[in-house]
């Protein structure tokens, strides 16, 4: 069971020390701008004719500019901040979730005739339905087509791994898609889930992923936990915290930056 967290702390610091440096550079070079402008005024000023002074409308707008100018490289600094202790959150949640069964959004479920453990998805029908399920493996091709009644709510859908033609599927990833409709012939919308345990975390991706049942998925796209190391009401509630946290956190960057 390995993680992905050493590289993505390499990376994620030297990003930081990055950005760091460039704000340090134009905060040096504002300053300096700032104080020849500042000599330049006093100088303007010492010398300017008392029976015709200068208009102050156009330096009071310089002044007005460098602050502004100023205030934007401090906000570009204090954000910097803001998501190096998110991404820091962002680590030790995934690091929680290392040896977890989750319920995750997707299509794609782990066959293993090994361990003679089928393809199981979760189904959620608003309504009692018939669906046409096709089932098709890493490739593209289609591996078995069937059809099964769903009821209202959630269900298991499990694929032993035999085709149409009897064909046994080796181990390996397969998807699910569903074509449902309802009594009135009417369709029908059909959600899917899968789980699987958590093997990895990459925290140098955005949003952070996971690696469930041999695929990657995102961290956000976890429905619930059902079991692991911890307990699942709080792994799950810290994962619920933190996708909140992560979507407040980009909306108020997107907000900065409309702003600035």
């Amino acid at each position: 069971m390995t993680t992905t967290t050493t590289t993505s702390s390499v990376t994620s610091n030297s990003a930081t020390a990055t950005t760091q440096a460039v704000n340090s550079s134009a905060s040096q070079q504002i300053a300096g701008n700032f104080d020849e402008f500042l000599q330049l005024l006093t100088t303007q000023l010492q010398n300017q004719d008392p029976l015709d002074p200068m208009d102050t409308n156009s330096f009071t707008q310089e002044l007005v500019e460098f602050a502004s100018v100023e205030q934007q490289i401090d906000t570009n600094t204090n954000m910097q901040t803001l998501i190096s202790l998110q991404q820091a959150t962002t680590d030790l949640a995934g690091l929680q979730l290392v040896g977890s069964t989750v319920t995750v959004s997707g299509s794609s479920a782990a066959l293993s005739n090994a361990t003679n453990s089928p393809a199981t998805w979760s189904l959620n029908s608003p309504s009692a339905a018939t669906a046409n399920i096709t089932i098709t493996n890493s490739s593209g091709q289609t591996v078995y087509n069937g059809t099964t009644s769903l009821n209202a709510g959630t269900q298991t859908y499990s694929w032993s791994g035999q085709g149409n033609n009897g064909t046994i599927w080796p181990d390996g990833n397969y998807t699910l898609s569903i074509n449902a409709t309802g009594a009135n012939g009417q369709s029908v919308t059909v959600s899917t889930q899968v789980q699987g345990v958590v093997t990895a975390v990459n925290t140098s991706a955005n949003p952070p992923t996971l690696t469930v049942g041999g695929q990657t998925v995102p961290m956000s796209s976890i429905q619930s936990i059902n079991s692991g190391g911890g307990s699942s009401s709080s792994l799950t509630s810290n994962v619920s915290s933190l996708n909140s946290s992560i979507s407040s956190l980009t909306s108020t960057i997107n907000t900065l930056s409309e702003l600035l």
